[in-house]
């Protein structure tokens, strides 16, 4: 029984590994400004089937597809900026990491701002009003009470 539990968790690990190694992006620029151009233009870019993943890091098909299309159009002459505009013309600005301040995305920059104070103002309410609670307790502390059994030993 242990020894096939070994060989599914060694042939899950080696499956985890090889799933991994499919998203190894091999492609090959003319010049390094060009390839250095490519690395960071596929890592700016969302994978839209994982969401998660960059381009870049993506193995599926569609993350293949834009990482070549990325390709032809620095090879074609287009600067980064044209290219970011292709693929939000495309696919919206949820295709970008960092999507731009706009009034469509401003809540994507406002929202965990908002959050954070509203947590910084519960935590201060709960702490003054528990301040306010133990400062204003007149009881006595009951020091008459019999000791707590303890628990029976298990066997």
């Amino acid at each position: 029984m242990m020894r096939t539990l070994r060989r599914v968790a060694v042939l899950m690990a080696l499956g985890a590994f090889a799933t991994q190694s499919l998203a190894i992006d091999i492609t090959v620029m003319p010049t390094q400004e060009q390839q250095q151009r490519y690395d960071d233009l596929t890592h700016e870019f969302r994978c839209m089937q994982c969401q998660n993943n960059s381009i870049a890091d993506s193995p599926v098909d569609l993350a293949a597809e834009l990482r070549r299309d990325v390709k032809e159009q620095i090879i074609s002459g287009k600067t980064d900026d044209e290219i970011r505009a292709t693929m939000v013309k495309r696919y919206g600005n949820v295709i970008l990491f960092r999507p731009p301040l706009s009034g469509s995305t401003a809540w994507v920059w406002i929202a965990p701002l908002v959050v954070l104070f509203g947590g910084v103002v519960v935590a201060i309410v709960v702490v003054r009003r528990r301040s306010a609670m133990v400062a204003g307790d007149d009881s006595t502390v009951d020091t008459d009470l019999p000791p707590a059994e303890e628990p029976a030993d298990r066997p």
